[in-house]
């Protein structure tokens, strides 16, 4: 993407530094995790019962079934867990694993969230076809950026997350859920954004952020291995 074109979209939009809410009413259990000094280290031990599913690099599957967790804000990834055990997101898949009697309370979570912070993100996560740049770009500016930020980087303090380096299968079937109401703890304001976009967008719009490039600094060499399962 062109910085130039850049530019010219950015100006032909205004982006109102408005309130915006995090996604869901934040419960007692996240305010908690939140407030607690995380342990890395035990973090890490936490981080065994996402293996299966999120991989030992914390990269998910290219084919969307699981999403890259590495790099994530530490907010987003307790807020996520703490939305899936409260009932507030549901997660059939997860929510044996995130559930307290397995997981631990919130100093498990708060630890958890810290350690795949930690982990740096994949540096060739699945992608779109790349079709109709130019809409998709325009979409992605008046849809997504306003939260999650030109470069797809989000808002920890608002819980926004990371988007950018996400499987395209991923993004595209959370895009579908939250149009649908079936991600019931997705933010107010994109679903709002979101409910009128018909199939063919939604593919756009993922295929876009899926491309969006996280910093040289968050991405790992190419063939990286994490070394604390290895």
């Amino acid at each position: 993407m062109k910085k130039k074109h850049v530019y010219l979209l950015l100006s032909s939009f205004v982006f109102i530094a408005s309130p915006l809410q995090a996604d869901a009413p934040l419960d007692d259990e996240l305010t908690k995790a939140m407030s607690l000094e995380p342990n890395v280290e035990d973090g890490k031990e936490v981080f065994k019962l996402c293996m299966a599913c999120h991989q030992a690099n914390g990269w998910g599957l290219e084919d969307g079934s699981f999403p890259q967790l590495s790099g994530q804000h530490r907010s987003v990834i307790i807020k996520q867990i703490a939305d899936i055990r409260a009932g507030n997101r549901d997660n059939p898949q997860m929510y044996p694993i995130a559930k307290e009697a397995v997981m631990g309370g919130p100093q498990a979570i708060s630890d958890v969230a810290a350690y795949i912070g930690t982990l740096p993100m994949d540096p060739e996560p699945g992608t779109g076809r790349g079709i109709n740049e130019e809409r998709a770009e325009k979409l992605f500016y008046r849809k997504c950026a306003e939260c999650h930020g030109a470069d797809g980087s989000g808002d920890a303090e608002r819980y926004f997350p990371r988007i950018h380096g996400q499987h395209y299968e991923y993004l595209l079937r959370q895009i579908k859920w939250i149009r649908n109401g079936k991600r019931r703890n997705a933010n107010p304001v994109m679903i709002k954004r979101v409910k009128k976009m018909k199939m063919e967008d939604l593919e756009l719009l993922a295929d876009y952020v899926s491309r969006l490039k996280p910093p040289k600094e968050l991405l790992a060499e190419p063939g990286w291995k994490n070394p604390d399962f290895e």
